[in-house]
């Protein structure tokens, strides 16, 4: 495990992020390095989850650690430096979807494991497998309005509650349920005629 030394004694990728970040602010530049290591494959999956491309994916993942590089400074640790970096991520994948205006058009073209059904736990239409399933969601997804998609990507993925959503979109968590509402409903629209499934 990779490690740095810090005072007295070191910092590695399963310190204290606090301890991470003052290494940091005190002039060890090599403890950025960590926050990137700790976080950054998750960081790129929330982004992932809604730009859908990968090179985007990567380019906006980039740029929220150039961003976190130049603010860590001002970051006061009033949340966790994961709730921070998460708000950032979906800003800026909000951002590049508003830009380009390319969710409906675009192919879907991302890796298996970039989404997870979630089973009712019944049984499963045979004959709906889970690969069409899964294209099947992802369709539905993404001809979610944005903001919409977000929310509905960190409530059924992430398992984060109005909350703790409320904290990263600074948005009242009534309307975040009202989103949610419904992008499911939508997502159930296009789907109802498909069977086996259910949200």
């Amino acid at each position: 495990m990779e490690e740095i030394k810090y005072k007295a004694g070191k910092i590695n990728i399963e310190s204290d992020d606090n301890d991470i970040i003052s290494s940091f602010l005190n002039g060890n530049e090599s403890a950025f390095n960590l926050i990137v290591l700790k976080y950054q494959k998750k960081i790129y999956w929330i982004i992932r989850k809604m730009v859908i491309d990968h090179d985007d994916a990567d380019d906006i993942t980039q740029e929220v650690f150039i961003k976190l590089y130049r603010s860590l400074g001002n970051f006061r640790g009033e949340s966790a430096l994961y709730t921070y970096l998460y708000r950032m991520a979906v800003n800026y994948s909000l951002n590049h979807l508003k830009k380009n205006k390319l969710i409906n058009s675009r192919i879907m073209n991302f890796d298996e494991e970039s989404y997870r059904l979630k089973s009712d736990g019944e049984n499963i239409d045979e004959k709906l497998d889970a690969d069409e399933k899964t294209r099947l969601l992802k369709k539905a997804i993404s001809g979610l309005p944005e903001k919409q998609m977000a929310v509905f990507n960190m409530r059924f993925y992430d398992n984060l509650s109005y909350d703790e959503i409320s904290k990263i979109l600074k948005t009242s968590a009534g309307g975040l349920k009202a989103n949610y509402f419904h992008a499911v409903k939508k997502i159930g629209q296009i789907i109802k005629n498909k069977k086996g499934f259910a949200l």
